[in-house]
């Protein structure tokens, strides 16, 4: 079996190389030819597989992208070929959850921001943007789910609000799939007419994909003066984005939200199980195989758990403001795909045990993802 899979998926080698001959590809340069002797292919969101790219391909039986989000496949070309289609839903969930978090931790201490008194409004309420609610209900912070089509859903008990409530709190989190039919669309779910209405003490983050806001009217709605604080990780036209919009954002990066070296091998992880359970083989690897020992594995907390911990905490483990200053640094002369090819290693919160003094009443540190002393 012939597996090419995209270069920036870890491990993949070492989950794969007992199943098939290997081949690593660069995924925004991927052309037919290049894939003409593939029998399984294994994606990153960058790689658009559709008609184009599998003309002269004439014996797939497989396809996988290691992301969330699905934009990037022709499904119906996939169906209509017979070629099986996985993708890896909630990999990077943790990552980008992690992400948002530390965006808000340092505008806080950016602006002397009290997050205890502010209201979060998650417009997405998946896997993403799930991860995220229990991040900030571990920490108190008061938060409502905006999502139409789980709210019709009589299977989901959670209490949803409209888009006009979410957009009105003061930070505002996006996590939708970018569609553009249907009755719920999120192509340019902020236009140009909801930006102007948001107000100037707001807080917009998306991490998502960039087409959920109209890029160019963000940008009007920026230079005509509006101090909306803006946390970029996504942007219309990946890679040629919009670049006099960069310095109107307090943190910019490249689409790496949900780049944690745990998120990007959860995706490898899925894949692998799925091309197993197609080839009927039993897996016989995991993660936990792979993942090298943190730098910092374990810290010991002697007092009450408290914002400026929180702060600390997080920054250890992630602080965001080291690919804000990559992206600015590199943007102009190296390129969008080259910041992510070259993404340093990123942990995630769970790769550090955190010990907690027994007068501790607080167990925050536990719930928001960090990992629990071994007895």
């Amino acid at each position: 079996m012939n597996i090419f899979y995209d270069e920036n998926m870890p491990f993949a080698a070492e989950f794969f190389q007992d199943i098939g001959r290997l081949t690593a590809f660069s995924g925004r340069a991927l052309t037919a030819s290049d894939v003409a002797k593939a029998d399984a292919l294994l994606v990153r969101s960058i790689t658009k597989v559709n008609e184009q790219l599998l003309n002269d391909n004439k014996q797939l039986s497989f396809v996988g992208t290691a992301t969330i989000g699905v934009d990037h496949i022709d499904q119906s070309y996939l169906k209509q070929r017979d070629v099986s289609f996985y993708s890896a839903p909630g990999c990077n969930a943790v990552s980008v959850a992690e992400y948002v978090l530390s965006s808000m931790v340092i505008l806080a201490e950016r602006y002397l921001l009290n997050l205890s008194n502010m209201t979060v409004g998650i417009v997405g309420a998946g896997n993403t943007g799930s991860r995220l609610s229990e991040k900030l209900t571990a920490l108190n912070i008061k938060h409502v789910l905006c999502d139409p089509l789980l709210a019709d859903d009589a299977n989901d008990k959670r209490d949803f609000v409209s888009l006009e409530q979410a957009l009105s709190c003061d930070i505002v989190s996006l996590h939708v799939p970018l569609t553009r039919e249907g009755q719920h669309p999120t192509y340019h779910l902020l236009s140009a007419e909801r930006l102007t209405q948001l107000n100037e003490n707001q807080i917009l983050i998306n991490a998502c994909r960039g087409e959920v806001i109209d890029n160019q009217a963000l940008l009007e709605v920026k230079q005509a003066g509006h101090q909306l604080k803006l946390v970029l990780d996504v942007w219309e036209a990946e890679p040629n984005i919009l670049m006099p919009l960069i310095e109107h954002c307090e943190i910019a990066t490249a689409h790496i939200a949900g780049y944690s070296l745990e998120g990007k091998a959860r995706g490898t992880e899925i894949l692998y199980r799925a091309l197993c359970q197609q080839l009927k083989i039993t897996p016989t690897k995991q993660l936990q195989d792979f993942l090298p020992t943190p730098l910092i594995d374990y810290v010991e907390i002697k007092q009450e758990f408290n914002e400026i911990l929180l702060n600390q905490l997080v920054k250890m483990v992630y602080d965001v403001r080291r690919d804000d200053a990559i992206f600015r640094q590199q943007i102009k002369t190296q390129g969008f795909d080259h910041i992510r090819k070259t993404y340093p290693t990123r942990r995630e919160f769970s790769s550090i045990m955190v010990g907690l003094n027994n007068v501790l009443s607080s167990d925050a540190p536990h719930q928001l993802g960090f990992s629990k002393k071994l007895a």
